[in-house]
């Protein structure tokens, strides 16, 4: 089976299989780059919990051997091979990246390789069983994120990504929960960091995401929802939350033509804030929500009310045809009827992206890949244990990573209009 970006297959489902191999090939035109595969072994939080579970050519093997790196000499350049059967229980998805060494100190990027590919072989008989060609779109990258193997239902599933970032190995040990010593900044970009304001600085780092992913003439309302339950009390007193309204403003800059980025708060009820501008989000959370009497704080969930009132603003209160990304922030505890309302929604000019952030139930949330019966798919959920400690650059590239493809698939449906 050959796959397309952000397309997912079952991989244990109705086969017998005791061991397969992820083999991972290249092309460069220059002999001092040194591209490198590795396996991130992820916790249900989506984090390398212990160094062990890196596996890459300076640790090629797990512990229990279910995990294995090795160098290949013919067309696959690397192989990942894995033993099913010794992965443990908490183990819950296992992430295969790709990376330039020293890329950044050496002036490589991705866009300097070709023919990037992997492959899934079933280890006992040699059978391709899936394959995912990528790489076409990158530009000054050191890194990619490549796919995904998961647990679904007790089987295995790949999720083909197929994501590039900057910042190479040190970024995606960062994003998957490692600890690693930070790189020196170069002398150019702290200087320029230096005389550009915060906001400036994230509307540029998405300004690069959307180039990559094709996306710089997309015009879309931007709004945020977040959880105001008694558990998210700490994040918005420490500003947390206030820091999560900065970061998605500068994505309501680049989509918005009004720059303003659309806000909600809910638990049992919702309140509709006040759009946030650059020139008002400085205190926005203090003012529009700790210090607002008349916003209900610090109850249970509820998601489906301001779901629907989300709809209603988009779908009636302002039907322009204009495609609309939600970013919903929610720490767990995500009641059931809520997939009820996002498979309702599946016929309005609105994506869904889930973000949730802390150690709660996601079991919700993390079933919106396998929810049918909707025109498409209208929805993504990526999971952060601490929304604080991941990059702009990162967090940009996952909540970008879905909308698309749903883009796609909304035109082809005439769910909203092209242009």
């Amino acid at each position: 089976m050959l796959l397309s970006k952000g397309q997912k297959a079952d991989v244990t489902k109705g086969r017998e299989l005791a061991a397969i191999s992820l083999r991972f090939g290249w092309s460069t035109s220059q002999a001092s780059m040194s591209i490198d595969a590795a396996a991130f072994l992820l916790s249900d939080r989506s984090r390398c919990e212990r160094d062990e579970d890196f596996i890459f050519y300076g640790n090629p093997a797990a512990g229990n051997g279910a995990v294995s790196h090795a160098a290949m000499d013919a067309a696959d350049k690397e192989s990942i091979t894995l033993s099913l059967a010794r992965i443990t229980a908490q183990t819950a998805k296992i992430a295969f990246t790709v990376t330039i060494h020293e890329g950044e100190r050496q002036g490589h990027f991705m866009q300097e390789v070709s023919g990037l590919y992997v492959r899934l072989v079933d280890e006992s008989t040699g059978e391709e069983l899936l394959r995912f060609d990528y790489g076409a779109e990158y530009t000054r990258e050191t890194a990619v994120v490549v796919g995904e193997l998961y647990r679904n239902n007790g089987e295995w599933k790949f999720n083909a990504i197929g994501s590039g970032f900057y910042g190479g190995l040190a970024a995606l040990c960062t994003n998957f929960g490692l600890e690693i010593e930070p790189a020196v900044s170069e002398a150019a970009a702290a200087a320029e960091e230096a005389v550009m304001k915060p906001i400036d600085l994230r509307k540029k780092q998405v300004q690069i995401i959307l180039e990559k992913k094709k996306l710089v003439h997309v015009v879309a309302r931007v709004g945020i929802v977040l959880d105001i339950t008694g558990s998210m009390q700490a994040l918005y007193k420490n500003g947390t939350v206030q820091e999560v309204v900065e970061r998605i403003l500068a994505v309501a800059c680049k989509f918005d033509d009004n720059a303003a980025l659309d806000v909600w708060v809910y638990d049992t009820h919702f309140s509709r804030l006040p759009s946030v501008t650059e020139s008002d989000f400085g205190d926005y959370v203090q003012k529009q929500i700790l210090d607002n009497t008349a916003i209900h704080k610090f109850g249970r969930n509820n998601e489906p009310p301001v779901m629907e009132d989300v709809i209603r603003k988009y779908t009636v209160e302002e039907d322009d045809g204009t495609p609309v990304f939600i970013i919903f922030i929610n720490d767990g505890g995500v009641v059931k009827p809520t997939r009820k309302v996002i498979n309702a929604a599946s016929v309005q000019p609105i994506f869904w992206q889930f973000v949730g952030i802390g150690q709660s139930d996601f079991e919700v949330l993390k079933q919106l890949d396998t929810m049918e019966g909707r025109v498409v798919d209208n929805a993504s959920f990526f999971h952060l244990d601490d929304i604080a400690a991941i990059s702009d650059e990162m967090l940009y590239e996952q909540l970008l990573n879905e909308f698309p493809s749903w883009l796609a698939a909304a035109r082809e449906k005439r769910i909203i209009r092209s242009r």
